[in-house]
């Protein structure tokens, strides 16, 4: 055959032009180095576009600003309950000295309370065959008791006051059968104590009945139960910074503007309702001073003589006592003759037995900030697992820039987008190493 119709072998060395169609594949269509053939069985050369290079140097970006976002707000949080940590720890010593520099008062005031209390119990128990007395047997021997749940106690158990004169009197102000009611905190416990056959008798095989008769008790004649949950609670204002949850009553005046003379103040701030009973609420959110001994004494208020009391009648719209014996259930109502002892009063309780209002505070206090440490655990913990989602998110976006600029650093670079070529060395300050 002639020479010039014989086909010349390939050259190894030389560079074919890549036809019109080869050139615009998409850089996904890159031949791999190492063995992999195109079609013509050459190496086709990468193609990188601008749009791809920086919707990943973007996305890198982003997920380490979301990183640094995680890091920051660990590290914040991390400082804030130490702080708390801090906070908490001096407080916890406030208190220690406190309890050390009280404590042996304090012992001797509990023990005091703790006799005035069973003196009042014992009182109650001498009215034999009263519910009054089987509740407080029970009481004492009986720790849980099903049927009379939500039954609070007798009312003379309920609350104490540092005056002798003032037991005596309010006992005989609210009457032996109130003083020996049980309280209630809803109709619920009101209908446990008490069941009716289909006539209407009294079923004393359960309720109340039933108990005293597990422990030899038996009731005999009425009884009266208070509700706290039909009562209209007190809905004013409460004394700042105090313990007690006095209410803030407004105090009979003068014409001048002043008080009148051996005025003390009204009953139902005089009660003292110890931490167990003081942290008591209705369903509605009400203690027991806003619903109880606010429907017991209203704004029966307390003056240190008769002569005190009587002078001040014009200023009295919800009845009066005073220390020295004297009784005015309302303006049109006086109690005259010598006191009667009903027998059952209120115990006699100390105020400096109660933790100061600096104590109180400081324990609240505490209280919230091991509330608010906790709850920075719960943020933390969260952060910290969003930061590892982020670390992951960042290696597998590293991952794919690095594949994409370093597939052949050997080939030419190719115009792209807009006449654009897009270089293949210098990105190190892209990648940030994450530890």
């Amino acid at each position: 055959m002639d020479s010039q119709n014989e086909k010349m072998p390939i050259n190894a060395g030389s560079e074919q032009t890549p036809s019109p169609m080869a050139a615009q594949n998409d850089s996904s269509s890159v031949a791999t180095n190492g063995g992999g053939n195109s079609l013509l069985g050459q190496a086709k050369p990468p193609v990188f576009t601008t749009k791809t290079f920086q919707k990943l140097e973007d996305d890198i970006k982003l997920v380490g600003k979301n990183i640094l976002y995680h890091e920051e707000n660990i590290k914040y949080l991390n400082e804030v309950r130490g702080s708390f940590g801090h906070k908490i720890a001096d407080m916890e010593v406030t208190l220690a000295k406190h309890q050390s520099s009280t404590n042996d008062m304090t012992k001797c005031n509990v023990l005091s309370q703790k006799r005035s209390l069973e003196e009042t119990v014992e009182s109650i128990m001498q009215h034999d065959k009263s519910a009054a007395s089987v509740l407080c047997h029970l009481t004492r021997n009986v720790s849980k008791m099903s049927s009379a749940r939500n039954v609070i106690g007798v009312l003379a158990t309920l609350g104490h006051v540092d005056n002798i004169n003032l037991s005596r009197l309010l006992s005989e102000y609210l009457g032996l059968d109130t003083m020996l009611a049980i309280v209630c905190k809803s109709y619920q416990a009101v209908r446990c104590l008490e069941t009716y056959d289909q006539e209407g008798s009294i079923k004393k095989t359960t309720g109340l009945y039933r108990l005293g008769a597990c422990h030899g008790k038996s009731i005999d004649g009425r009884f009266n139960v208070i509700c706290l949950q039909g009562l209209i609670p007190y809905v004013g204002e409460f004394m700042p910074d105090d313990p007690q949850r006095r209410l803030v009553i407004l105090e009979p005046k003068l014409p001048n503007g002043e008080s009148p003379a051996g005025f003390l103040g009204f009953a139902v701030n005089m009660i003292y309702i110890d931490n167990e009973n003081l942290d008591f609420v209705t369903d509605d959110g009400y203690g027991l001073r806003e619903t109880l001994f606010y429907y017991l004494f209203s704004r029966l208020q307390v003056y240190r003589t008769r002569k005190d009391m009587l002078q001040a009648l014009p200023l009295i719209s919800h009845g009066a006592i005073s220390l020295d014996g004297g009784i005015i259930k309302s303006r049109d109502v006086l109690i005259l003759g010598t006191p009667k002892e009903i027998g059952v009063r209120f115990g006699i309780w100390s105020g400096d037995s109660f933790p100061s209002k600096d104590y109180n505070e400081i324990e609240k206090e505490m209280k919230e900030l091991k509330w608010k440490s906790d709850k920075l655990n719960d943020d933390i913990t969260r952060e910290q697992a969003l930061l590892a989602n982020e670390k992951s998110k960042f290696e597998v976006k590293k991952k794919e820039f690095l594949d994409f600029i370093s597939i052949d650093p050997m080939q030419p670079v190719q115009a792209t987008h807009e006449g654009e070529t897009t270089p293949k060395h210098g990105l190190s300050n892209t990648i940030v190493e994450i530890d």
